[in-house]
């Protein structure tokens, strides 16, 4: 039986395991850390017996390889979807965003745009301006400027600049305006807003990261034959016999799989091949040097709920996103907690999410949570007598490559020149950012490429929300 060796728990790497299953293969999944799910990963906090997220993960409608993956692995009921968006302004007024079912793409926007209260109507009219031309804007332009400056050269005022564009696309891309290329940013809005009615949905996990990959999808794929090592890292692959890899890790030494996949993060997986196989593959090496962003979470128990709102965006503050995550006390069973006033209580758990928080490299944490706390006081008034039972800060240095200009050219492909060694990761060439999405089409493209070699063809890549006909006669070509 043909064996295969997938380097690598998290999304990319359950996705190639996935999509492989059940077809004739004997598949091996090796996992350094002691939990699946990599960057999409929780933790046991040990006060509460609660698993917490290391950084709040959601999709979008958009995202039809990560939902298909969810729906092959048995998880898509664990998630809420939400057709709306709640914005609040600087001033504290609350603004919903709902697409349209009764405008066609990309003028189901339209209404929710104009209703925005904390912008300005000339603001709204730059900005839809500036939407119809990143549609007019073909793919294949070379030129490729960073977003902030053609926000500029499209006359966009300062307050849609840091009200609109910078809200929705800092938090998608998880990079800065003056960091991230103005292709990245267009694929974010042509394909997440404005293609089709359903891409803006939200999906949002019913239970913890670490319950949907850890628990669900690894017993969905070792009830499909698929062995899975936890604290198993990989030190070296190197040539085997004949045209066969071999893989040393601490509890296999010397083991040789007929096709490996390598699904570690894109700084790792050049430090994991032999000197030999590692020349032949310099797009590796220039890999390690990508760039990176960090994304901070802030995670809050308190005494009592401050919104019941799912979710919010709080446009002009530190703060960038919040959700509610009391619905994760149903599966972790936490335990209660003792308020300061001697009560016990049962926590109500919020986090806060800030992408691209460059700026808070240094900074004391203790002065990051008082004025994320200030944020949620100035918007939610329940929040303003909410007693903190206890917060965590976790800042994950390398959350994301950076989307930089010109750095898609040089993404490697899932195939290599070695022709058994294959490569998954949302850093490789998927045509998407760094994303969940991009990571499962990654898995899905490896396994795709594996089958190819195997003379066992087949198309396992979603394809994309079809665009509505607007949006192709106004020059986004399918």
């Amino acid at each position: 039986m043909t064996n295969v060796a997938i380097i690598g728990g998290g999304l990319a790497g359950l996705s190639a395991a996935a999509a492989l299953a059940g077809r004739g293969l004997e598949i091996e999944l090796f996992e350094a850390k002691r939990r699946l799910g990599g960057r999409a990963g929780s933790y046991l906090d040990r006060e509460s017996g609660e698993l917490v997220d290391h950084c709040q993960h959601v999709a979008m409608g958009c995202c039809t390889n990560y939902l298909d993956f969810c729906r092959r692995t048995g998880i898509a009921d664990l998630f809420e979807r939400h057709d709306t968006l709640h914005f609040f302004g600087p001033d504290g007024r609350r603004s919903d965003f709902r697409p349209s079912r009764w405008l066609p793409p990309p003028f189901h926007l339209l209404p929710s745009l104009v209703r925005i209260k904390h912008l300005t109507l000339s603001d709204k009219l730059a900005i839809a301006r500036a939407m119809l031309r990143l549609i007019c804007r073909p793919t294949t332009k070379r030129s490729d400027p960073i977003m902030i400056d053609w926000l500029h050269h499209q006359r966009q005022p300062r307050q849609a600049i840091e009200r609109f564009w910078q809200v929705v696309l800092v938090s998608a891309l998880g990079e800065s305006l003056d960091r991230a290329s103005l292709s990245s940013a267009r694929k974010v809005f042509l394909d997440g807003f404005l293609a089709h009615v359903d891409a803006c949905h939200v999906l949002v996990p019913k239970v913890s990261l670490g319950e949907l990959y850890d628990v669900r999808v690894a017993k969905w794929l070792c009830e499909r034959g698929v062995s899975i090592h936890l604290e198993s890292p990989t030190r070296t692959i190197a040539t085997g016999s004949g045209a066969r890899l071999v893989l040393n890790t601490p509890r296999s030494s010397g083991a040789e799989f007929d096709h490996v996949i390598l699904a570690v993060p894109w700084r790792k997986a050049v430090e994991l091949l032999h000197p030999a196989l590692g020349e032949q593959l310099p797009q590796l090496a220039a890999a390690a040097d990508f760039p990176s962003a960090p994304i901070t979470s802030v995670h809050f128990w308190f005494d009592r709920p401050i919104t019941e709102l799912p979710h919010a965006v709080l446009v002009g503050r530190l703060s960038q996103w919040i959700f509610r995550r009391a619905d994760l006390q149903s599966v972790s069973s936490p335990q209660s907690v003792q308020s300061p006033t001697g009560r016990i209580e049962n926590p109500s758990y919020y986090q806060v999410v800030i992408s691209a928080s460059h700026d808070l490299a240094g900074r004391p944490r203790d002065g990051v949570r008082d004025e994320v706390l200030a944020d949620l006081r100035a918007v939610f008034p329940a929040a303003r007598e909410a007693s903190l039972l206890r917060w965590q800060l976790i800042t994950e240095p390398e959350a994301v490559f950076s989307c930089r200009p010109g750095l898609d050219e040089q993404r490697p492909a899932q195939t290599t020149p070695i022709p058994n060694l294959f490569l998954a990761g949302d850093w490789t060439r998927t045509g998407w950012p760094a994303t969940m999405e991009g990571a499962v089409r990654s898995g899905y493209l490896a396994a795709q490429a594996v089958l190819d070699r195997m003379g066992r063809p087949e198309k396992l890549v979603v394809a994309d929300l079809s665009r509505g006909s607007m949006v192709r006669l106004l020059g986004a070509e399918q």
